[in-house]
Order: structure tokens, then sequence, then C-alpha cells
């Protein structure tokens, strides 16, 4: 299993297509990489280099893909020299790929009520699982997305057009771009944004399963991707419901391909304890075995 990620793992040169700037120095870049497109499935991320003359790659989760136009987005927030540089890029640059790395999300079809909740950065595989369940056919998948920023959302909020049964009253605003899809979204944060709910996106989580039926309940499924204590809460929240849950860590890494071990967590396994790198083992586990009870 160590090695199972060998083959699966491309270098390529990338080239930026287009840049977009949203408040709180969040960017998202399209970025020209038809490899990693093709193979790149929601929870796995890329390990990018920031510029010629910053030797560290930075890595950064997929939000979006088109394996036939065969590029990817990311979604970042600038924090340090490193992304500010990437973030400084301009379009025609090349952008060293390396990637797609780490295990992704795995749904299971038994449960097609799929909760996914993001917070900050972890927003982008939400998206990517998002829309890739909204073209699959093998279940009848019904995704919803929750997200947390405490700083303005990288899109423009509007109220959605998708009822979402026992969502809190006035929890309105979502993402256009999954309103398009057909695929709910609510969004939570404490810093007042209308149509947001006031609070933790995991206590809306909370609000929302609290208000379903057990027939319900029994074909919910939770992935989450975000902050260690948001994902800590998500598996509190999961256990209240005895739901599965699967989470996406993020770590800092040196060289994400499981070389280092730099990334390396605790996961609870069959035979005891045991330590996991985040790079190649994960970067999804399943919540129970990450955040003990």
């Amino acid at each position: 299993m160590s090695k199972a990620h060998r083959g699966s793992i491309h270098l390529e040169e990338g080239r930026l297509l287009r840049t977009e700037s949203f408040p709180g120095e969040q960017y998202i870049l399209r970025i020209e990489a038809p490899k990693c497109a093709a193979m790149a499935a929601p929870g796995a991320f890329v390990h990018l280099t920031c510029d010629p003359d910053i030797p560290m790659r930075r890595p950064l989760s997929i939000m979006r893909t088109d394996p036939a136009a065969g590029w990817i987005d990311v979604l970042f927030k600038v924090v340090g020299g490193g992304l500010a540089a990437l973030a400084a890029r301009k379009a025609g640059d090349a952008i060293s790929v390396l990637g797609p790395i780490g295990h992704g999300f795995a749904p299971h079809p038994a449960r097609p009520l799929t909760l996914m909740i993001g917070g900050g950065v972890g927003i982008p595989p939400m998206v990517f699982l998002a829309e890739r369940l909204a073209g699959r056919d093998d279940a009848r998948w019904q995704p919803l997305v929750l997200m947390g920023s405490e700083i303005p959302f990288p899109f423009a909020m509007r109220p959605s057009t998708i009822l979402v049964p026992g969502m809190p009253e006035g929890v309105i605003a979502a993402m256009p771009f999954l309103d398009g899809l057909g695929v709910p979204s609510r969004l939570a944060s404490k810093s007042g944004f209308p149509g947001c709910h006031d609070g933790f996106v995991t206590d809306l989580a909370d609000a929302w399963l609290a208000a379903q039926p057990p027939a319900r309940l029994a074909e919910i499924e939770i992935f989450a991707c975000g902050p260690t204590p948001m994902l800590a809460a998500t598996a509190r929240v999961a256990r209240k419901y005895a739901l599965p849950c699967q989470v996406s860590l993020e770590e800092f890494m040196a060289c994400a391909v499981g070389g280092c071990a730099g990334c390396a967590v605790q996961v609870e396994t069959d035979a005891g304890p045991a330590m996991k790198r985040v790079c190649v083992d994960g970067p999804v586990f399943d919540a129970y075995a990450v955040f003990a009870g």
C-alpha cells in the first residue's frame, strides 16, 4: 500500500491560464495541466512551484477540473511569501505541477445523501466532489454543500433557488456555481454576511441533521475539509447522529510524495495506533480513525 501512489503522480510543466482575485487575499488559479486534469479525483491535491526563485512547493487542493480542456482550478489564501509569489504570477507563466496526489473521497451509493462541509480553504474539495456527483448516475445522489468562512467567500453570494427542507429559517445564501448545477449549498459565518447562518458551519450541519427523520439519516454520509478544529467538530457531529464521515486533512508538507514523512499524523487502525502520511496515505481518512471520541 505504501507504493500504491507510484505511477499515478505526474510532473508536468503547467501554464497559468487565468487568475481571479477575491477579498481577503484569496485567489483562484486556472492552470493548464492535462495529465493532472485527466486523473484527478475529488480530495486530491497538487504540489505547485510558486516562483522560479522559491525552491519549496506548496500543496493546494484541487477545486475543479476539465479533463477535455486539460485544466485544473485551485483556490488559496495568501499566507506567507510563497503563496504571495504564486498570486503574482501572470497568465502564460509556467508553473510546475506535481499531481494529482493522495487518496480522495469515496462516496458510498448506499448513502446517496452526501453532506459536504467545507471551511475556508477547505471549500475546494467540496466543490469538486459536488460537481463530480452531479454528473454521476450510479446512484440517486443528493449532495448538499455547507461552507463556512469568516472572511468574504471567494464568490459572489446570492439567494439559492433550491429549497432545502430542514434548513434553519433565513439561511438562504448560496454559491451560484453549485446552484447552477442543481446542487444546493448554504453558507455560515460569524461575520454577519446576509443570508448566512450566524455561527460555525458545523453548527449549521448539526441543526440540519437534527431536522432529518431517521429514514433520511440512514442515507447520509458526511465529507469534510477545513482547519483541524473544524474537522474535530465535524467528527463530533457525525458521532452524535451515528453517521459515516470522511475528512480531508490539512497539513504542512515538504515532498508531498511520501518520502520525508513530515506530514505524518496518528491514525487508529485495526492493529492499533499508527503514523500515516497525509500526502499519500491520505489526505482523506475516516474521521473516527483520526479524531478519537
